[in-house]
């Protein structure tokens, strides 16, 4: 499911999530059209994993604040998977792969995580 990450309280959810994806997206970057793909992808065979999406035009200060809060320097686009508001994977350009965040989500899955059916 994408959520819009638009306030420091859904910044709050994400971190407080068993399990979530943090997507910093610039509409102005031409790499972020297949970030957004990679992204949706993902969302899209996990829809029980929060993808809290923020336009980082739209919202500077809080793309700032997701950089100090996860310790992961601002790029973008980016990805940063957070269990349980730690950092688990942070990719960001070309290195935004639906298969990675899939990978990392399923590891949770098997570890008897948030995810596990």
């Amino acid at each position: 499911m994408i959520l819009p990450l638009g306030a420091p309280g859904d910044l709050d959810a994400a971190f407080r999530a068993p399990i979530a994806v943090l997507y910093k997206h610039s509409p102005r970057c031409g790499v972020c059209v297949a970030a957004e793909r990679e992204v949706k992808h993902f969302a899209e065979g996990h829809p029980d994993v929060p993808v809290f999406w923020l336009d980082v035009l739209a919202n500077q200060a809080l793309s700032r604040e997701v950089a100090d809060r996860s310790g992961v320097a601002h790029e973008s686009p980016q990805v940063i998977l957070l269990e349980g508001g730690a950092v688990r994977l942070a990719a960001s350009h070309w290195n935004v792969r639906a298969a990675d965040l899939d990978a990392h989500a399923r590891r949770a899955t098997v570890a008897g995580g948030p995810t596990a059916r």
